[in-house]
Formats: C-alpha cells, structure tokens, sequence
C-alpha cells in the first residue's frame, strides 16, 4: 500500500453543499481534475470552479430525475482499480477509466425528511440514495489508493494533505473507517422507518443506535472512571447535548446528568418554573408568575443543599433572576435555561465569587415535548419503556376521605403530584406555596422516606401536602404526617390496606387523594 497518493482526478457529487464551493477552489487550484453531476456540478460552476461533467464522461446521459447518473463501468472502475496491479491498471487504459483518487459524496438526507413533521412516504422513499452509498463503498474499500470524504467537517485537513503531495494512508484508513459508519447509518435510519411502517407491536424487533462522539470528558462519576459525552442524531427535542454553553469550565459527568434531570423537571410546567438538583434529585423547585421568584422559593426549599446545586429554568434567565443568584452566601455549579438576557450572562459571570466557574447552557425555546421514550442499559442489555409523560388528570382524581381537600390547596396538591415522579423510589415530597420543601429518595422504606421529608421541611411541614409515588402499605406514615402537621395527602392507591389508610386521614381530618397512578423512578 502506497503512503502518500497524490490527487488528480476527484469524483464529486453531494447533497449537503455547505463549504463546498471553497474546498473545490481549494483543490482547483492544487491541480485537480474535478467531476461532478447534476445539482452539484451546477452549484460548483456557478461559484467558479472548472467542472467535468460525468455524463459528457461516460457517454451516458443522467436519466429518471437523476436516480440513474453515476451507476457506471466507467466510475466505479476509475475507483475501485487497484493502482498497483497490472491487469487492473490494463482493463482501465483499455476502457478510458479516469482514476479517481477522491471521491467526496454525502448522502441525500432521508433522517431529516423522515423527523420532518408531514412528510409523505412517497418523500421519504425518494429520499433513498442508491448511488450515493455505493459510491462511498466503493471508495472505501479501495482506501489503499483513494480517499472518501463523507462530511464537510473532513475538509480542511484533507486539502492541508492534498496541497502537501497527496493523502496518506493512515488519513485514508481514517476516512474510510468514517465512510462505513456514514453508509451504516445511513441503512439503519433507512430501515428503522421501514420496519416501524410493518411492525405490529409499538416496539421494534430490534433496535440498532449510531452515535457520535461529542466530547471526552475529564472523568466519569469518579476521577478513577474513564467517561465520554456521545451525540443521538435521532433525538429532535431541545435536550442537553445540543445545548450552547456560554460561560463556564468543561462540563462533567455528573454536571450533565444534574443538568438533565433539572431541565426535565421545568419543562413539566406551563408556569415559570425553577429546580435544584443536587445529587440527581430535586432539592428544590417551584412555580411562580415570575421567574425570579420562583428561583427565590426553589432555592429556600433545601438552602443547605443547594449549595453547590445545579439549576434548571424553564423561562429565560433575567437581569432580576441573576441578580438574586449573585447574592453572598449563594455557590451555584451550572444553570440550565431557554435563553439567558445579555446583562444577566454578564451578571453571572462577573460578579459572583464563582464567576469564571459557573456552567450557562442554553438550549432554546421548550416548545418541542421531550423524547417519548426511556433507555436504559443493563449489563448483557437495554431495557426501553414510555417515558413517564403521563400529564396528571386532576377530573380522575378521587377524594376518598370525608375531609375534602380546601379549594386553596390543591395547587399544591397538583405542585406535589408533578414532583414525586421526578424523585427517585420510595419518594415523598411536601410542598407548599408550589414549592418543594421536603424531600425524601432512594430509600428502602417508605417510612423512612416520610421522615426525612419531614425533617429536611421542619417547621414549615405544617399546612404543607404530602405526596407519595405509590400506595402506603400501612398507616404509619399517616399518622407522622399528621403529627408533623400536614394538611392534604396525594398517593396512587391499590394497597390491600388502603381501608386502613383511609381510616387514619379520617382519623385526623386529614384529606385523601387516590390518583390511581403510581410514578416509580428506579
């Protein structure tokens, strides 16, 4: 295998032009012999560059809207003749074969019409490129003697290379390793679609995930773990990954799992919503008619814990609301928002002590739904399910005490029921005012849960509500709740004691909701 191969003859013909036209001047003016078809030759000749025309090439027109154009002898011999062999080298004399040593192809973009809201089978289906991937196959394979460009982000190193002689066989190697993962999810996206217009089940028979590495990160949840950020293509919702950040150092491991978890938190939420994640559970959240005071009371839910938390927003990050975050005695590690305003960037990140260090993601308007389902890996696997998006019905609700909840409380009842699920099992929340002030996760027993929400809330558990993500098994935390003083309880129900649970509501003129949904998180 030749190291360095000079380029004189490159093939081009792709969908997605952008930096097109200057990476063709580039080679234009190292020599290089370009040709092209259709849509590509034509936007190359229009900025300049000098174009063989394939057709005019092989002797054969472009046909059928252009499906048929570059499915010729006479391309993909100049491609996948191998330089260095005799006879190979003899058939392309013998036919008037170009070699190609460059081929620069993307594919048309059947994932994006296929996400597209609307869009036809018929505009799906013919958005299949057949010559496209053969294309870069072919070059693939024949990386010895030709380099495959599938992206416009190879580019710039790839001329640096061409204009210094030619491409080296390592590049090469690298490019085609890169072409195989375009083709190969290219066919995935391909039958992923096909396969969902024929399934039966709501689940595909097997699930197959292209991603792409972002970012590698310093470490993972501990600095003795190696970790790395990976991009899903698929993905269409505002979400983390594909959010800008604008100040702060490297995110970390844990920073976007943090951050995960308080943008999912406030986009439940049609009011300005706020959260504090510490540790992947919520220490603090509410809702308000202005952001900033729902950041105030989403802070003084748990203000110990909130230090060193992660913030989550679902309204832009105004000059009111960083004013607030930049008084003493506050330590913020990163802020997740729709927008940050200009002089609020500037607020965050000069005043504070923490200034340089504070992590500002923005990731756009929440307009758009979360993914609608979960995965998570297993060892030897993946378990996939809905995502817990099921919208509370406050109509199915069903009071089942004979003290009925005060038409006062129940946005908190509501506030209470919309958290719970956002806190990992057993999970007990208390709010009031429509903000979280006891919290407590994880735990083995749900007894054990209810006292720690109650102790973290303190003196302000009395008149807050309680909610619960499944039944209570037995009465016990009833009767804690109501010492504790608080004055509503929200819970899924189902339990062969829910008699007994009632009974001690009724006990102490507690009311009782029973959704008839539970909302573990494990």
């Amino acid at each position: 295998m030749p190291d360095l191969v000079p380029v004189r003859n490159a093939l081009i013909s792709v969908s997605d032009k952008m930096g097109l036209a200057d990476f063709a001047i580039g080679l234009q003016n190292a020599g290089v012999t370009i040709y092209s078809t259709g849509g590509t030759r034509k936007h190359l000749e229009e900025s300049g560059v000098s174009v063989e025309d394939v057709a005019d090439y092989t002797g054969f027109p472009e046909m059928m809207d252009g499906r048929v154009k570059t499915l010729h002898p006479k391309i993909f011999g100049g491609i996948l003749g191998i330089r260095d062999r005799d006879d190979h080298v003899d058939s392309m004399e013998e036919h008037d074969m170009v070699p190609f040593d460059l081929v620069v192809v993307n594919l048309y973009p059947f994932a994006a019409t296929a996400a597209r809201p609307g869009a036809t089978r018929e505009e799906c289906v013919e958005q299949i490129d057949i010559g496209g991937p053969s294309l870069v196959r072919a070059a693939a394979k024949n990386h010895s003697h030709v380099a495959i460009c599938t992206s416009s982000e190879q580019y710039g190193d790839l001329l640096e290379q061409i204009e210094s002689g030619g491409s080296t066989l390592a590049q090469r190697r690298k490019l085609a390793g890169e072409a195989f993962e375009h083709t190969a999810s290219y066919d995935r996206a391909i039958a992923d679609y096909m396969q969902g217009e024929t399934l039966t089940g709501e689940f595909p028979s097997s699930l197959h995930f292209s991603l792409k590495r972002k970012a590698q990160l310093r470490y993972g949840e501990n600095p003795h773990q190696r970790a790395a950020l990976y991009v899903d293509p698929s993905v269409r919702s505002v979400n983390l990954v594909s959010a800008r950040q604008l100040n702060g150092k490297e995110l970390s491991y844990n920073n976007l799992l943090d951050l995960d978890a308080a943008l999912e938190i406030v986009r439940g939420f049609a009011q300005p919503a706020a959260s504090v994640i510490k540790h992947n559970n919520p220490c603090g959240a509410a809702t308000d008619a202005k952001i900033a005071r729902a950041c105030r009371k989403a802070l003084a839910g748990d203000p110990l814990s909130a230090f060193g938390s992660v913030l989550g927003f679902n309204r832009t990050v105004d000059m009111e609301t960083a004013e607030m975050l930049c008084e003493p005695g506050l330590f913020i590690e990163a802020i997740v928002a729709p927008d940050f305003e200009a002089g609020a960037v500037g607020l965050l990140t000069t005043k504070p002590r923490w200034k340089e260090n504070v992590r500002l993601m923005q990731v756009g308007r929440l307009d758009d739904g979360p993914a609608a389902f979960q995965r998570r890996f297993i060892s030897g696997g993946m378990l996939i399910q809905d995502a817990d998006r099921l919208t509370s019905v406050p109509l199915q609700w069903k009071t089942v005490t004979e003290t009925q909840v005060a038409d006062e409380l129940w946005d908190d009842v509501a506030f209470a029921w919309e958290m719970v699920r956002h806190v990992k099992s057993n999970a007990i929340v208390l709010a009031k005012d429509t903000s979280l002030i006891g919290v407590g996760a994880g735990q083995m027993s749900r007894v054990d849960s209810v006292e720690i929400a109650i102790d973290k809330a303190g003196d302000r558990a009395s008149g807050s509500v309680l909610a619960s993500d499944a039944f209570f098994p037995f009465p016990d935390s009833i009767e804690s709740a109501a010492d504790a003083g608080v004055v509503a309880v929200i819970q899924p129900g189902g339990s062969r004691r829910d008699s007994e649970v009632i009974d001690a509501c009724n006990k102490h003129g507690l009311p009782l909701v029973l959704t008839g949904r539970r909302h573990f998180k494990h």
